[in-house]
């Protein structure tokens, strides 16, 4: 197929995380399936793209259950060289006032653009070969060091390998020395600092994503300068483009022409949070979407489209993951009977637990195995209350044997089986902290009927009782015990007099409720759409 977008501008597209195949673990969570699938749509339609990431030698963690119920972490080096294309360059970067060597490696074997990604793992490196060792696995000044590896040494790696890029993407605040380095080339031109980051902010554009004030990682101006990261700026320049303390995301606002946010409800609350960012560029909202070869059974679209048995194309998938529970488990779920499928990062506005709140109604339902529900999420390695939601989960597949699983140490593999494989996708955040959740657009085009609050991709998809529900009617409140009990009755409403009635009395509505979501998400809620509105909206000046 001939390009047809040689005209568009080139992107640099720079992510701390890739989940682009299960054998590359490069990904912590959702940030980096997003990538992954940005990048597969880009191989796939021909757009000019390129990304930049980070060799992670032991990728994030490995995370089990021990026999006590409780989460631990393990760690181990990957061997990725056989993925991997040894691209000859190598670029030193700056860290606490040493040189570092970073390997510049070319990764476009899981049906992706290019992606170069930076190694320090090199003899060379003295002390500093750890800074790529671990996904996430430290603060402070060690995030530091990985984030000026990512963005300084990327843009250096970009010039090394002759690389033009007119437009600069930042996907998270983890990038945002890139920015710095982009401003520092133009300060060695002659330019000052106000002309530099004029400048550079025309070639930048930036995605937020975490709804959470607190999840928006910020450091002392003071490390920032004891790291390098600076790249000679003064405090109080520092402090213009991102506070004091410095904020990544702020930065990444004020040194871009133009943001995004990953759904429209979340550009309504992100640019209500950032509201108070004077000089920071507008947040537009475009949603998330996901690469369908890589998580859609072709068949159940082909079937949806083709007026086939729905049923019996989805049942091959619900038997396929009713053995994977058993291999994974040795617990047998009923594939006649409902399966609902919940996975999530493991932090306490996600609620895992909502739906074992009431036990007098739930109890029952688990007791006959009318309901069945399997589990699956990660905590931080450092995030004991993530680790407290685990453990919890892990104690109910106890308490109710047969009926509730956890698959321990989630990932692309489980996440793909529960998407095609369950009846219902349950997702109960607490509105409005969810900015996207693509793993329900997964399971939508699977014929998986979304169970969901009104928040992230949803509002944009959901009608209600025609291809999937909703709950809470978009109900938010800043006390959370309100907002709980609230969600927590209008969850059990749908479920028991909606939900559990269609599956078990009304199979052809049911089935037609399959088609409806299937057919109504296919095309929006695909990476094709997402691209073409990133070179619209985003990427095209103007």
């Amino acid at each position: 197929m001939a390009n047809t977008h040689t005209a568009l501008p080139r992107v640099a597209y720079f992510c701390m995380e890739y989940g682009l195949d299960n054998r590359f673990k490069a990904y912590a969570g959702g940030l980096g399936i997003l990538a992954g699938d940005y990048m597969k749509g880009a191989k796939d339609y021909e757009y000019p793209i390129v990304g930049i990431g980070i060799k992670w030698k032991q990728g994030y963690t490995d995370q089990m259950i021990d026999a006590k119920g409780q989460p631990y972490d393990t760690y181990h080096n990957y061997n990725y060289e056989e993925f991997l294309e040894d691209t000859g360059v190598t670029v030193t970067v700056d860290i606490r006032k040493r040189p570092v060597q970073c390997k510049v490696w070319k990764l476009d074997r899981f049906g992706n653009a290019p992606l170069y990604l930076l190694d320090t793992d090199l003899p060379e490196n003295g002390e500093d070969p750890w800074i790529t060792g671990q996904l996430y696995g430290w603060f402070g000044e060690e995030r530091i060091a990985q984030e000026i590896v990512l963005g300084v040494g990327g843009v250096r790696a970009l010039r090394a390998l002759g690389i033009d890029v007119d437009v600069y993407h930042f996907n998270e605040g983890h990038a945002l020395f890139a920015g710095f380095e982009l401003m520092r080339e133009k300060r060695v031109q002659g330019a000052t600092f106000e002309e530099a980051w004029t400048k550079s902010r025309e070639q930048i554009v930036f995605t937020t994503h975490t709804p959470v004030v607190q999840g928006n990682e910020s450091h002392p101006i003071d490390r920032l300068l004891y790291m390098g990261a600076n790249m000679d700026m003064t405090p109080a320049q520092l402090k213009k483009i991102g506070g004091d303390p410095f904020n990544m995301t702020v930065g990444g606002l004020r040194l871009s022409r133009k943001s995004n946010a990953v759904a429209q409800l979340h550009g309504v609350t992100a640019n209500d949070m950032w509201k108070h960012v004077t000089g920071r560029s507008d947040i537009i909202g475009i949603t998330n979407a996901i690469h369908l070869p890589t998580w859609v059974d072709a068949d159940m679209i082909q079937t949806a489209e083709n007026g086939g048995d729905l049923w019996a194309a989805h049942l091959k998938n619900k038997r396929a993951l009713v053995q994977f529970v058993k291999d994974r488990t040795g617990v047998e779920l009923l594939a006649d009977n409902l399966i609902i499928g919940f996975s999530r990062r493991a932090v306490p506005y996600k609620r895992s637990d909502l739906i074992f709140s009431k036990p007098d109604i739930i109890d029952p339902l688990l007791r006959d195995r009318k309901i069945q529900i399997v589990f699956s999420g990660r905590a931080h390695p450092l995030d004991d209350t993530g680790k407290a939601i685990a453990a919890n989960l892990v104690a109910m597949s106890k308490k109710y044997p047969g009926a509730v699983v956890f698959l321990e140490n989630y990932d692309m593999t489980i996440g793909a089986a529960l998407t095609r494989g369950s009846d219902v996708w349950l997702n109960n955040p607490r509105r409005p902290k969810e900015a996207s959740g693509t793993s329900g657009m997964k399971a939508a085009m699977n014929g998986v009927l979304n169970l969901s609050i009104l928040d992230g991709w949803w509002p944009e998809a959901c009608e209600h009782g025609v291809n999937g529900w909703q709950f809470g009617d978009g109900f938010e409140h800043a006390d959370e015990s309100i907002l709980d009990a609230h969600d927590r009755d209008a969850l059990y409403r749908v479920l028991t007099q909606e939900v559990l009635p269609t599956y078990y009395d009304h199979p052809a509505k049911w089935v037609d409720m399959m088609r409806a979501s299937i057919l109504g998400t296919k095309e929006y809620f695909g990476v094709k759409r997402m691209l073409e509105e990133y070179y619209e909206l985003l990427y095209k000046k103007g």
